[in-house]
């Protein structure tokens, strides 16, 4: 864990589902306060999440965000306003591999995102309904991904049957390796984004545009797309209810999601409100 003495946090950058937001995907009010008492102190606080951006901006306006946001892991960079900063996109050839690996099993609804949509070919299955009560909009069903292989933001695996997602993890790295990232953004979904769409270059990018040294950033998050993160912040937070492997790489662990365990870290950690629940990885 970085010295806050030393180097003061002047920016946070926090993941959105199962860390500011409940399992009903909204924030508790003491959540909501808390980051305006952040940003009241002159502490620059942002979002990064797996979600579209424009599945973002409702919470860049409930959270009062005046910064850029990172949607897709950090592939796409976008002002408040929804205008695009930057936009990593998904390799055809990566695409293809992936695609070719997702639909050869019954238990996984393969999604695609591209032009602002969120594309799907099959019947819909269990797991839209609950994409599209996080996203806030449906998917648009096409006949074929093909026409979009050049300009894909993401492509997700989802299923309930979160240890055939973790074999299908395993097999998909080394077949797109140096062209692809390959995380879980949650148990239930696999994401497939470029090589630079990581919550890591995200931080980097955001910080050196607000002119923040990352040594003063500070991180929160709970799925294994975070950790990209965690390596680079000057201090790095994990959710309660994470996995062990997501913990064992931030510097400290808070409350779950459910206990309101990023405004506990919040309070303690940058806006120095002592707390009594928290523990560092072992």
């Amino acid at each position: 864990m970085s010295d806050t003495a030393k180097h003061p946090i002047r920016f946070v950058l926090s993941d959105m589902d199962g860390t500011l937001l409940r399992p009903d995907h909204t924030p508790t009010q003491r959540t909501l306060s808390t980051v305006r008492a952040l940003r009241e102190a002159g502490v620059l606080f942002s979002l990064a999440s797996g979600r579209p951006p424009k599945a973002m901006m409702h919470m860049v306006e409930a959270f009062g965000i005046d910064v850029p946001v990172a949607g897709f892991n950090g592939g796409t960079l976008v002002n408040p306003d929804g205008s695009v900063l930057v936009a990593h996109r998904l390799p055809a050839e990566a695409a293809l591999v992936a695609l070719a690996l997702f639909s050869g099993e019954p238990d996984v609804e393969v999604w695609l995102f591209a032009d602002g949509e969120w594309l799907r070919r099959d019947p819909p299955g269990p797991m839209v309904a609950v994409e599209t009560a996080g996203l806030g909009y449906g998917p648009l069903v096409v006949e074929s991904f093909e026409p979009y292989l050049d300009r894909v933001d993401k492509i997700v695996a989802a299923s309930r049957n979160t240890q055939l997602l973790m074999e299908l993890e395993a097999q998909l790295q080394p077949k797109v390796q140096g062209l692809a990232q390959v995380s879980r953004s949650q148990p239930i979904y696999l994401d497939v984004t470029a090589m630079k769409a990581n919550k890591g270059e995200a931080l980097k990018a955001l910080a050196a545009h607000l002119g923040v040294p990352l040594a003063q950033t500070a991180v929160i998050g709970d799925g294994g797309n975070d950790p990209a993160m965690f390596h680079v912040a000057g201090l790095s937070i994990a959710m309660g209810q994470a996995e062990e492997p997501v913990k064992r790489q931030a510097d400290v662990v808070t409350g779950s999601n459910l206990e309101d365990g990023a405004a506990q870290a919040i309070e303690r950690f940058i806006l120095k409100v002592p707390h009594k629940v928290f523990d560092t990885p072992s």
